[in-house]
């Protein structure tokens, strides 16, 4: 069939559909130990690690509130998609948790406040104590800075990853429409696609190279398919109102 005869609909329809076959093969490796979920979890580690010290354990698991235990918390609700603002305040309120008179100066140099004050505050907070105002002012500028530190390390991380899966989408959407092209030509057109030589040279080729690469922006890059689907939804919904 002469290419100047599809559709503009059954054009775009036959981009969605590469668009969300490439979905799904990225979505796939997540099989493999987390796959493209796992991309942005450096960013959000490398975010916490200030907040734990130097001297901290990486390994221990010992109480939920641990820098391995505190970043496995982080890292499955990273890799299972929660919302982005319920992961950040999960975090604030798990570093918040560990407030104590111990961990007070390393927290301290973390987020900018004075390590006495904080050290302070946190004997207070532990024992159930009103804070002063003074006191009321620092703990709230401690607070604001964990909110700084925790939004900025997570947008990085998921630029990262829609980046990244943005661009593995393209691969596997170009080699499918590349793969396709061929054995579209194989069968329809034998002279040039009766090897694979001849397709590579032949313009049909690269037609169907650049059908993968418009398909990319259709892939969906949500970390699970259900949220694909709830947010492809919502904007048909929203469409439907106007």
């Amino acid at each position: 069939m002469d290419l100047s005869q599809v559709s503009v609909v059954n054009v775009i329809t036959v981009l969605g559909a590469l668009g969300t076959a490439s979905f799904g093969l990225v979505d796939a490796t997540k099989a493999a130990g987390g796959g493209i979920s796992r991309i942005g979890m450096g960013d959000i580690k490398k975010a916490i690690l200030p907040l734990f010290g130097t001297k901290t354990d990486l390994k221990d698991r010992s109480t939920p509130l641990t820098f391995a235990s505190v970043l496995g918390n982080l890292r499955a609700n990273w890799m299972n998609g929660t919302d982005l603002a319920d992961q950040k305040a999960i975090a604030k309120a798990l570093i918040k948790l560990r407030l104590s008179a111990d961990t007070a100066p390393v927290l301290a140099a973390a987020t900018g406040v004075d390590p006495t004050e904080l050290t302070t505050i946190a004997t207070k907070i532990n024992t159930a104590v009103t804070l002063l105002p003074p006191e009321a002012d620092t703990f709230g500028r401690f607070d604001l800075a964990l909110t700084s530190l925790f939004d900025e390390a997570y947008q990085r991380a998921d630029q990262r990853y829609r980046n990244s899966a943005k661009i593995l989408a393209g691969v596997f959407s170009i080699f499918i429409a590349w793969l396709l092209g061929y054995f579209f030509s194989l069968q329809n057109h034998g002279i040039y696609g009766a090897n694979l030589h001849c397709y590579l040279k032949n313009s049909f080729s690269w037609t169907a190279i650049l059908a993968g690469a418009l398909a990319t922006p259709v892939a969906p890059v949500a970390k699970d398919l259900t949220s694909a689907i709830a947010a492809g939804t919502d904007v048909v919904q929203k469409l439907s109102k106007t």
